[in-house]
């Protein structure tokens, strides 16, 4: 109905079917039915047709009036939906491959700016997050895509680097397909899955000397010399822990998408998720 009401008003303002049809742009034909479709479900004759123009009818007044205070309600509604403060359980999943202080101090930073909203973060595999997304379970996923995903919910590249215990000499590898042992995180580790996809997909020339999750025993064991290890460029650029060095690796490309899955349904929500995004997005960019 609120467009058959629009139409009325602009039929008032207008004065003719004809200029009517011009503006919203409709057909002479599709207006007409609009006006008709109103009358009948109000049941009254709002024009008089027996006038050329057809001019208002008494009933038709009436309802103009109405209809008008209906729709500044409407649109009234609208503004407050649009600027009301964002309030509620937000339920955010974030790939382990991003839990660190970085991201987890934006998300935190980005939350924070929104006292009315109620935090409900979580941690998992990506592949874990979006089956939780996908079921609804979550309002929003922060995850991890490989280097070639195409879309709109990218926020930036995750780019992975390879370290080594650091020695006399500084490490390097020529050939990433080498045999050399690698401290990991379990299946199905998202920066595991990459380094696997970089040596073409053979596991039988990934040789894991460790599976560990928390990143901090992993630098030990790889700071001990049990293997390589993998972790955020952007970390590594900003100084690493010592007895841990960078290993060169040519023609290997260890890069991941960071993706923001947000749900259909956030309504007052949607201005924190969108905070959120931009500031992991901001969190993942390298230092210059």
């Amino acid at each position: 109905m609120l467009e058959e009401l629009r139409t009325l008003v602009l039929f008032a303002e207008e004065g003719s079917i004809q200029n009517v049809a011009r503006r919203l742009p409709l057909t002479q034909p599709a207006v007409t039915r609009q006006m008709q479709r109103l009358e009948e479900m109000l049941g009254t004759t709002l024009l008089d047709r027996r006038q050329k123009p057809p001019r208002l009818t008494a009933a038709g007044l009436e309802v103009l009036a109405r209809a008008k205070d209906i729709l500044a309600s409407v649109e009234a509604l609208k503004a407050f939906a649009a600027d009301a403060e964002p309030q509620g359980v937000l339920r955010v999943g974030l790939a382990h491959g991003l839990s660190d202080p970085s991201v987890a101090g934006a998300i935190a930073g980005a939350s924070a700016a929104f006292p009315k909203v109620s935090l409900r973060l979580k941690t998992g595999w990506s592949a874990e997050l979006i089956e939780q997304f996908e079921r609804g379970q979550l309002d929003m996923a922060i995850v991890l895509r490989p280097a070639d995903h195409q879309g709109s919910d990218a926020l930036g590249t995750e780019r992975l680097c390879i370290i080594g215990q650091a020695g006399g000499t500084e490490p390097h590898l020529t050939d990433a397909r080498t045999a050399m042992p690698w401290v990991l995180s379990p299946e199905p580790c998202d920066a595991r899955q990459t380094l696997l996809s970089s040596l073409g997909g053979e596991r039988h020339r990934l040789v894991v000397a460790a599976e560990i999750q928390d990143p901090a025993m992993q630098m030990e064991w790889v700071r001990r010399g049990h293997g390589l290890g993998l972790m955020p460029l952007r970390l590594a650029a900003r100084g690493l822990p010592d007895g841990l060095a960078r290993v060169d690796v040519e023609d290997v490309d260890l890069s991941l998408q960071v993706v923001a899955l947000r749900s259909p349904h956030l309504n007052r929500l949607a201005k924190a998720v969108e905070a959120m995004a931009r500031a992991v997005g901001e969190a993942i960019k390298i230092e210059a």
